[in-house]
C-alpha cells in the first residue's frame, strides 16, 4: 500500500515537473526566440492612429457669396440590442420611415440585425436615407428620441446621431455645371470641384498614440502629431445675381420652346472672366443621386455643333481687317454658283431681296453676301487663317474639365464656300463662339476665358489672383470697332435687322443671330434646328458678352425670334444691375446714340425679417440685390440695412438667420466702419477696431464659446489692388458727402 502511494506521488510529481519544464520551455521560446515578433505585435495593438479630417475649401462668387462649403452633417444610427430590450421596434420603424423616407422593410432588417452568435447588434448606420442628413432633419430625429425617453421613462432608446461633415451648395441648382459636386464620401465628381480638387481638399491630420487594453490613452507613451491642412478657398469670376438672371430667362424659354437642351454663357469681354454659365436640363448638386436628374452634361464647353450664321462674325471681321468690306457696294442676293458645284447656294429666302448693299446683306444675314465676302474676296486660305486665329479648332484653355475643341476640315470648294457662313465642315463649342465675339468687343484681343478669380490659403492667408491672359491680337482695334458698329446695326435696324428682338432701349447692342439645321448621320434634317444669338453691350464700352443657344426648339423659330429675346432679358437686367447708365437714343434705327446720361436709380431695401431664408433669397435675386445670408437658420431674424433704406446699385444686404458662431461672420472687407459695426452688432459678437476708413482686414477668434471680431481699417485711397473693395464703399462715401 505504501509502495503504491510512493509510486503515485512520484508520478504526480513527475507530471508537475514535466508541466513546469514545458512551461519554462514555452516561455523561453516566446520571450527569447520569438521575443522580437511579440514585442512588435504588442506595440501594434497598443498603437492607434486618429485621422483629423481637413475642411474642404469654400467656393464663393466674385462678391463673396458662398456657393459651396462644408457644413455639419449627421448620420442616424440605431442599436438593435437596445431597441429590442425596450420593446420599441414598431415605434422606431414607423417614425424613422416617416422622417427619413427609408422603406419599412429595410428599416425592419436593420433593427433585427444579429451577429454570428445570434445576438442583436449594438450599432447600425441607416444608409443612405439617414446618412449625412442636415441640421433640420437631425433635430427632428433628436426630438423623436426625446419623445421616446419621456413616453417610456427610459434613458436609452437605441437611436443616435454621429456628427460628420458634408458638402453643401446653398443656392441649389444655381451654377451647378460650373461647381460640379462631391459624392457622400467627399470624392470630387465634376466641375470645379473636380478640376481644383487638389487645392480644395487639403490634407488630413494624423495623431498616433498608444493605449491600454481598454482603449485608454497611456499617459507617458510617445505620440506623434501631423497637423491638418485645410483646403484652399476659391473665389470665382461668377456673379450669383447675373447667374440668376441667366437661369431665370432660360427657364421661361425652356417652358415655351421645350428644347432638348439650352445653353447660355456670359463673360466680361475685356478680361474673359466668366460671369455666368448655365445649361438646361440641370441638376441639384445637393441631390446628385436623384435618378430623375439627367442634366449633368456641360454643353457650354463640351458640346460641338455647326454654328450657322453667328459664325459670320468671323468672316465679317476678316474682310474688314483686309479692307475688303465696302458696306455700300452692291451684290445680287438669292443664290450663288460655286465653280465645279452643280447646285447653287441659297439665302434663307431663296428668291433673295434683289440687288442690295453688303451692309444690308449683313443685317439680313444673307448667305450669298458672306460667300462673296469670305470665299471670293477674302479667299479660302485667308478665311481658314482668320477662323484659326479666332481660336476655332483648338481649346480655349478655360479652367474647367472636359473641354472640346471642335474642328475645321473643309476639303472641297463648296465646303470652303459654306464655311464662310458657318455650315459644313466646321464644328465649334459655345464657349469658342463667345471668346471670338469678345475679341471683337475688346479691341481685337483673343483672350483665355477663366472662372477662378482668386485662391486663398486659409492656413497662411496667402492669395493668388488670376490675371487676364491675351493669346494674340487677331484684328486691329480699328477693325474691331468698325465690325462692332456693323453688328450694332443688325440689332438697331428694327425693320430688316435679324437681331432686332435683342434691341434694348437705352443701350447700344451689337449681335448676330444663327439658325443651323442639324446633321444626323450624313444628312441634314430640316425638322431639327439649333437656334442661337451672340452679342455684346454697350458697343462703345462693352461690359458683357453673351451667347444663347436653344437646341431643337419644338416651335418653328429662328435665332432672332427665340434666342435674341433671351439675350435681351439677361443683358438688360445685368446692365442695370451693374449700374451702367442708359443713353438717350433717337428712334431712327440708323442714327447713332447721343451721349446724354442719366444717373443710376436708388432702390428701397425690402422688408425681409420674418420671411423664410428661401423666400428672402428668391426675392432679392429676383430684384437684383447683392446680398449675403449669415447663418444656416430657416428664417430671417434680422437684416441690415433695415427695410426702406435707399441703396445704390451694388450695395449689399445682410440677412441674419441665426446667431454667429465664428464661422458665420461674413467677409466685411471693403465695407465702411458704420456698415461693419451694424452687421457685427446684429450678430452679437465682440468687436475690436484699429485704424480709420474702410475694413481692410478682419480676424475672427472664438474662445470659451464667445466670438470676437477684430477689424483693421484703412482710408479708401490706401487700399492695395489685391484688397476687394465692395461697391458699397464708394456708395457710402457719396452718401456721407465725401468727394
Amino acid at each position: 500500500m505504501v509502495k503504491r502511494i510512493k509510486l503515485r506521488t512520484l508520478f504526480i510529481g513527475g507530471c508537475i515537473t514535466l508541466f513546469f519544464l514545458v512551461l519554462l520551455g514555452r516561455v523561453f521560446f516566446i520571450q527569447i526566440l520569438e521575443g522580437d515578433f511579440w514585442q512588435k505585435e504588442a506595440a501594434t495593438q497598443r498603437a492607434h492612429t486618429s485621422t483629423i479630417k481637413a475642411v474642404r475649401g469654400v467656393i464663393s462668387d466674385r462678391n463673396g457669396s458662398i456657393l459651396a462649403s462644408d457644413v455639419p452633417a449627421y448620420t442616424v444610427v440605431v442599436s438593435p440590442e437596445v431597441i429590442h430590450q425596450n420593446g420599441l421596434v414598431d415605434e422606431v420603424v414607423t417614425k424613422l420611415h416617416e422622417l427619413l423616407g427609408k422603406p419599412v422593410g429595410e428599416l425592419q432588417k436593420l433593427v433585427e440585425a444579429k451577429d454570428d452568435k445570434g445576438k442583436y447588434l449594438k450599432n447600425r448606420e441607416i444608409r443612405n436615407e439617414g446618412w449625412k442628413i442636415d441640421q433640420d432633419l437631425a433635430d427632428k430625429v433628436l426630438a423623436f428620441r426625446d419623445e421616446l425617453e419621456d413616453k417610456h421613462d427610459i434613458q436609452e432608446t437605441g437611436i443616435g446621431l454621429v456628427r460628420e461633415q458634408k458638402r453643401y451648395y446653398p443656392k441649389d441648382t444655381l451654377a451647378a455645371h460650373i461647381l460640379g459636386y462631391t459624392d457622400r464620401d467627399g470624392n470630387a465628381m465634376a466641375g470645379l470641384e473636380a478640376f481644383y480638387d487638389d487645392r480644395l481638399k487639403g490634407t488630413n491630420g494624423l495623431l498616433n498614440y498608444q493605449s491600454d487594453g481598454k482603449g485608454y490613452k497611456l499617459p507617458n507613451a510617445e505620440e506623434t502629431y501631423k497637423p491638418v491642412v485645410n483646403g484652399d478657398n476659391l473665389k470665382l469670376t461668377i456673379d450669383s445675381t447675373i447667374q440668376y438672371y441667366i437661369e431665370k430667362a432660360m427657364k421661361k424659354a425652356v417652358e415655351q420652346y421645350k428644347p432638348t437642351s439650352m445653353t447660355v454663357i456670359a463673360a466680361d469681354p475685356n478680361t474673359m472672366e466668366i460671369l455666368g454659365m448655365a445649361n438646361m436640363p440641370t441638376f441639384n448638386p445637393n441631390e446628385y443621386w436623384d435618378e430623375d436628374q439627367a442634366g449633368f452634361y456641360n454643353h457650354a464647353i463640351k458640346s460641338t455643333y455647326e454654328p450657322g450664321s453667328t459664325f459670320k462674325i468671323v468672316t465679317l471681321a476678316g474682310t474688314v481687317e483686309e479692307k475688303l468690306f465696302n458696306p455700300d457696294a452692291k451684290f445680287k442676293s438669292g443664290s450663288i454658283k460655286i465653280k465645279g458645284v452643280k447646285a447653287p447656294l441659297h439665302d434663307i429666302k431663296k428668291a433673295g431681296w434683289g440687288e442690295i448693299s453688303f451692309l444690308e446683306g449683313v443685317k439680313r444675314s444673307s448667305n450669298v453676301a458672306f460667300v462673296k465676302l469670305g470665299y471670293e474676296m477674302l479667299g479660302k486660305e485667308k478665311l481658314v487663317q482668320y477662323i484659326t486665329d479666332f481660336g476655332f479648332g483648338q481649346k480655349t484653355g478655360i479652367d474647367m474639365p472636359g473641354e472640346s475643341k471642335g474642328f475645321i476640315t473643309p476639303k472641297y470648294e463648296s465646303e470652303y464656300a459654306t464655311l464662310a457662313y458657318g455650315h459644313g465642315k466646321v464644328v465649334v463649342t459655345p464657349l469658342q463662339q463667345l471668346v471670338a465675339v469678345a475679341a471683337i468687343a475688346n479691341g481685337g484681343k483673343l483672350m483665355t476665358p477663366y472662372v477662378l478669380k482668386e485662391i486663398t490659403n486659409p492656413n497662411t492667408g496667402e492669395k493668388t489672383v488670376t490675371k487676364p491672359e491675351v493669346v494674340r491680337q487677331v484684328i486691329s482695334e480699328e477693325t474691331a470697332k468698325k465690325t462692332g458698329e456693323y453688328l450694332e446695326q443688325v440689332v438697331a435696324d428694327q425693320v430688316i435687322g435679324t437681331g432686332r428682338h435683342a434691341y434694348i432701349e437705352g443701350y447700344r447692342v451689337a449681335g448676330k443671330t444663327g439658325t443651323a439645321i442639324k446633321v444626323e448621320g450624313k444628312s441634314y434634317v430640316d425638322s431639327k434646328v439649333l437656334v442661337s444669338f451672340i452679342g455684346f453691350a454697350p458697343v462703345d464700352n462693352p461690359k458683357i458678352a453673351v451667347i444663347v443657344i436653344i437646341d431643337e426648339p419644338q416651335e418653328e423659330v429662328g435665332g432672332g425670334t427665340a434666342a435674341a429675346p433671351v439675350f435681351k432679358e439677361i443683358v438688360s437686367q445685368t446692365l442695370q444691375y451693374m449700374g451702367v447708365p442708359k443713353l438717350a437714343i433717337q428712334p431712327d434705327n440708323a442714327t447713332k446714340p447721343v451721349t446724354e446720361t442719366t444717373a443710376p436709380a436708388l432702390r428701397s431695401t425690402p422688408e425681409l425679417t420674418g420671411k423664410t431664408t428661401k423666400e428672402a433669397r428668391e426675392l432679392l435675386l429676383d430684384q437684383g440685390f447683392d446680398f449675403e445670408v449669415v447663418g444656416n437658420g430657416a428664417s430671417v431674424v434680422s437684416q441690415y440695412p433695415k427695410a426702406g433704406t435707399m441703396l445704390n446699385s451694388g450695395q449689399r444686404i445682410y440677412l441674419l438667420s441665426q446667431l454667429a458662431d465664428g464661422k458665420s461672420v461674413p467677409d466685411l472687407r471693403g465695407e465702411s466702419l458704420r456698415d461693419a459695426l451694424e452687421v457685427l452688432t446684429l450678430l452679437k459678437v465682440g468687436i475690436g477696431v484699429e485704424g480709420e476708413g474702410y475694413v481692410s482686414e478682419q480676424n475672427v477668434v472664438t474662445k470659451d464659446g464667445k466670438t470676437r471680431v477684430s477689424l483693421k481699417l484703412k482710408p479708401l485711397n490706401e487700399y492695395g489692388e489685391d484688397i476687394p473693395i465692395a461697391d458699397s464703399a464708394t456708395d457710402d462715401l457719396e452718401a456721407e458727402g465725401g468727394t
